[in-house]
């Protein structure tokens, strides 16, 4: 019997799903599509680990090679923890989860659904409170040891059904924009008739439509400023109590890199909270025994 499947899909169905992004893709199936293409190498998937990179050497017929540090480390596999007495509800961690492991609303404490996180990291950066924890949960077992082909299937099923949700999400919402655009070119259109009575506000939206992109950064321009605010009132009552994160100790090296990243961000946008409200957030720290992957 023949096999119908491409051969991006062979290389899909060997990769461990987590939808971590870390091989430099924005998931499994575009890196699947990459190898497949020759534009990525078979060796970018640290949370598949040897035993992927030898999987994806014997499908393409290759030599096994080492996980290319610049992509990370192979490791244990964690599952995120969120600090729920910092968390400030932001919603950025949720918007951030490639496979809705996160449970939350504005304003309301959000948590993580532990059999369902695959471990990707993506929620911590943009926290930002960094409430959010990574830890290690499968002992000294990493890659596929650390892992399941069932789990693999299974947050592969979470991730097609969020992006099922999002495309859902972008229509619904392009077409309330359709009929505020059909009412707003309706109403101008009226106005321009003999006798009408000019409409200048309708006139105004006429000449100048909000488009969908101009919607989502508003909207999340709102949500970050939001969120920032209620982290420096939260942060000054904890500064008063002598309180700080705390999540804040025996952080791993990939974490504290994503941490660090997101200071950085921060402040090259111009919204450091800790430089506006006068209080210092304690940097993470590494154990001392850690060592720092290549």
């Amino acid at each position: 019997m023949n096999d119908s499947r491409t051969l991006a899909d062979r290389i899909e169905d060997l990769l461990p799903q987590t939808q971590c992004t870390k091989c430099g893709y924005d998931g499994c199936r575009p890196y699947a599509e990459a190898i497949a293409a020759g534009t990525a190498s078979y060796n970018q998937c640290p949370p598949g680990g040897a035993e992927g990179v030898a999987r994806l050497a014997k499908l393409l017929g290759k030599s096994v090679i080492p996980i290319n540090p610049d992509n990370g480390v192979e490791r244990p596999r964690p599952v995120a923890f969120i600090d729920e007495s910092l968390c400030i509800g932001c919603t950025l961690c949720m918007q951030a989860c490639p496979i809705d492991a996160i449970v939350g609303a504005p304003k309301q404490m959000h948590t993580i659904i532990k059999d369902v996180c695959t471990g990707c990291d993506l929620c911590v950066a943009p926290c930002p409170v960094d409430c959010i924890a990574m830890i290690p949960v499968t002992g000294i077992a990493t890659g596929w040891d650390a892992w399941t082909q069932d789990q693999a299937d299974e947050a592969r099923v979470h991730y097609g059904r969020r992006q099922a949700r999002l495309a859902s999400e972008r229509d619904a919402a392009e077409a309330r924009l359709a009929a505020r655009r059909a009412a707003a070119s309706s109403t101008a259109s009226s106005a321009s008739t003999p006798g009408a009575a000019p409409n200048a506000a309708s006139a105004a939206e006429a000449q100048s439509p909000v488009t969908p992109a101009d919607d989502a950064q508003a909207k999340k321009k709102a949500i970050i400023e939001a969120a920032l605010e209620r982290a420096r009132r939260k942060k000054a009552e904890m500064a008063e109590r002598g309180d700080g994160p705390r999540n804040t100790e025996n952080v791993s090296a990939d974490v504290q890199a994503q941490i660090d990243a997101a200071h950085a961000r921060r402040r090259r946008l111009g919204i450091d909270e800790s430089a506006q409200d006068g209080t210092d957030t304690p940097a993470p720290r590494r154990d001392k025994n850690e060592d720092t992957p290549a």
